[in-house]
């Protein structure tokens, strides 16, 4: 691929990453959880469901499940459902949280699990069909047909592996330096509650919209 596209490939999934979604919401309800390793497991999780996608692209599954409409259904159903527990299960915290009434000097570490963690984030990557059909359309555009289609499509999303990991493991780490802040029960509540709130609109936006739009 000649540098230029390469340069244009960077460019395009670095606006994509940094862009605000679903993807930011979890890793920052996740951190203001768990602490930075909850957060950063999580994008773990949800990097490594990139290689899914890239998968289902080179070998045309994603143009099966936009041309398949009760396919298509069955996973935006499966997805938006995840993303609406996700959220409910973040209102809970965060009314357990205002219900406490008690201050902490840090995150609590004793609620991070690192099975949850991970899987909280590669379901919720794995299940947006926003994110198939994102690399379906572009992922073709930088792949030579003369070369594997699997192995190009690795790389490509081997390169926003490494760039949604960096930005977002940042993210938590800011996220974690401000434990002093987020650790106080009414900051936690309005966090946890946000951010319920907007995966469930997320998981709910996707469940009743016709179409998905990029």
């Amino acid at each position: 691929m000649p540098v230029a596209e390469w340069i244009t490939f960077v460019v395009a999934i670095s606006i994509l990453t940094i862009t605000p979604g679903l993807d930011t919401v979890l890793v920052i309800r996740n951190t203001s959880r768990g602490g930075w390793k909850d957060g950063v497991t999580s994008s773990f999780g949800i990097c490594s469901g990139l290689f899914v996608h890239a998968t289902l692209s080179a070998v045309g599954i994603s143009f099966i499940l936009v041309q398949s409409a009760w396919l298509f259904q069955t996973v935006k159903i499966i997805g938006a459902a995840y993303l609406i527990y996700l959220g409910i299960c973040s209102l809970r915290s965060g009314w357990k949280a205002g219900s406490l009434g008690i201050v902490s000097n840090q995150i609590s570490d004793n609620q991070f699990n690192m099975k949850r963690s991970f899987s909280e984030g590669f379901l919720s990557n794995v299940l947006n069909p926003k994110t198939a059909i994102f690399y379906l359309a572009f992922l073709p555009q930088f792949i030579n047909p003369e070369g594997s289609a699997i192995s190009q499509s690795f790389i490509l999303a081997g390169i926003h592996f490494i760039l949604a990991m960096t930005w977002q493991s940042s993210l938590a780490f800011v996220i974690e330096r401000a434990k002093s802040w987020l650790a106080k029960p009414k900051t936690n509540q309005w966090l946890q509650s946000l951010t319920g709130c907007v995966m469930v609109g997320l998981g709910l936006q996707l469940l009743l919209s016709k179409n998905v739009r990029l």
